[in-house]
């Protein structure tokens, strides 16, 4: 009997910048938006399933679209709102922006150098998607 197995391969064709701050949500969205002019804005909550204890975590979520350039730029923070981490191998990272489809290299620089002149920033650093084990979390 012939055996057929499928590969399945997560697709992660997006840009993943680690920002470690002591900020909360809502005010390293307002400094990002004014240095970097994304135009971030929050939506509902980032919800996975069944993570801990077959129960939902929540993580609070901005987003923005450019039109010009279709490229979508997510916020979302790594610490659950109920508890638990969103990419549990990087606890020391807060947040994570995650800029899908095409963006021009001067422009990712321009937004990455933005980022940190943001005084509370410690750290913003790109993070290759593919290394991490709880890379499916950042599949939405």
């Amino acid at each position: 009997m012939n055996k057929l197995t499928l590969k399945y391969e997560i697709d992660l064709d997006f840009i993943l910048i680690a920002v470690t701050s002591p900020l909360k949500d809502y005010r390293l969205c307002y400094f990002i938006n004014k240095v970097a002019n994304l135009n971030l804005r929050k939506t509902n909550e980032y919800e996975l399933l069944g993570l801990r204890d077959n129960q939902s975590l929540r993580f609070s979520y901005f987003q923005s679209f450019s039109n010009t350039s279709e490229t979508e730029f997510h916020l979302i923070s790594n610490k659950g709102l109920d508890g638990g981490y969103l990419i549990p191998e990087m606890i020391t990272s807060d947040y994570f922006l995650i800029i899908k489809n095409f963006i021009d290299d001067e422009d990712l620089e321009l937004i990455e150098n933005a980022i940190h002149t943001i005084p509370e920033v410690v750290v913003a650093s790109r993070i290759a998607p593919e290394k991490l084990k709880s890379k499916e979390n950042l599949i939405f």
